[in-house]
């Protein structure tokens, strides 16, 4: 009796290796679906030293689909709010006296490619971490607003550098749609079979220069009329001093497009297929 159970435990111990790694073999990781929460924060005329001591709510939803163990396509929808105001810039003359700010809420749907750095598959104990790296492109939708005695006006309407009158032809309104193009890192490791955890970083290029609906030069207040919203919200620098807002001057930077970034959490749900894997 001893030595048969002495045998079968020998046997077991032999075995058990070949068994377990048949069960993780025969499991294929096939992608994830989840949500991600966060935080975003915008850089642009009003904030071009690209400080972030405004960040504001981010969040999402989005499918990766893996195309084998390294590669993977994830198509993704977002929301995120925008905001920043000259107040905040203490050290910077000319923006403390333009005083200018904007607040959007902007929506996404992203197309990128994630790129793991080790293979993923939540399944094998081995085989449940990654760091990763991703890009793609996308398009969003943004229009920028501000308040003007408690009273919301969104700013692309107004033309606040003269877009859409007649004293500036070639100023048309700016369309409140444009791509982006997210290049950012991340890591994500399984808590279980089914489950995992992600922290990503992802900076936005854009093709648009009016997220803040700042970007060109004033228009001057002759452009607008008397006591219209748009006379008082495209040069707001009466409310610090003596009107800086001459037609022809500087009102922001137009080379430079504006960019923004998200830093998210996100809880994914695996998807797995199961193969009986061929003996060797």
């Amino acid at each position: 009796m001893k030595t048969l159970l002495f045998t079968l435990i020998l046997l077991s111990l032999c075995v058990a290796p070949f068994i377990v790694r048949a069960q993780y073999d025969g499991y294929k990781h096939e992608g994830e679906f989840g949500v991600q929460l966060g935080a975003a924060h915008y850089f642009g005329d009003l904030n071009p030293d690209k400080k972030l001591n405004r960040p504001k709510l981010a969040g999402g939803v989005f499918f990766r689909k893996q195309i084998n163990n390294y590669v993977a396509i994830r198509i993704g929808a977002n929301f995120a709010q925008l905001g920043y105001s000259d107040i905040y810039e203490k050290k910077n003359e000319f923006r403390m006296r333009r005083n200018l700010s904007f607040n959007t809420n902007l929506w996404e749907l992203m197309l990128q490619g994630d790129f793991n750095f080790f293979r993923f598959n939540p399944t094998n104990p081995g085989e449940r971490f990654t760091p990763y790296i991703t890009f793609g492109a996308g398009v969003f939708n943004f229009d920028p607003y501000a308040y003007l005695n408690d009273t919301k006006y969104f700013l692309r309407p107004l033309g606040t550098e003269g877009q859409g009158s007649a004293a500036y032809p070639d100023r048309k309104l700016y369309s409140t749609t444009a791509f982006a193009f997210p290049v950012g890192i991340g890591v994500k490791f399984a808590l279980t079979d089914r489950t995992n955890l992600n922290f990503e970083i992802a900076h936005r290029f854009t093709t648009t220069d009016f997220i803040d609906d700042v970007s060109g030069t004033y228009a001057g207040l002759a452009t607008f009329p008397v006591g219209s919203p748009a006379s008082f919200l495209q040069d707001r620098s009466y409310e610090t001093g003596t009107p800086i807002g001459v037609a022809g001057t500087q009102r922001g930077f137009s080379g430079p497009r504006d960019q923004y970034i998200m830093a998210t959490v996100g809880i994914t749900f695996s998807i797995t297929s199961y193969k009986c894997p061929t003996a060797n």
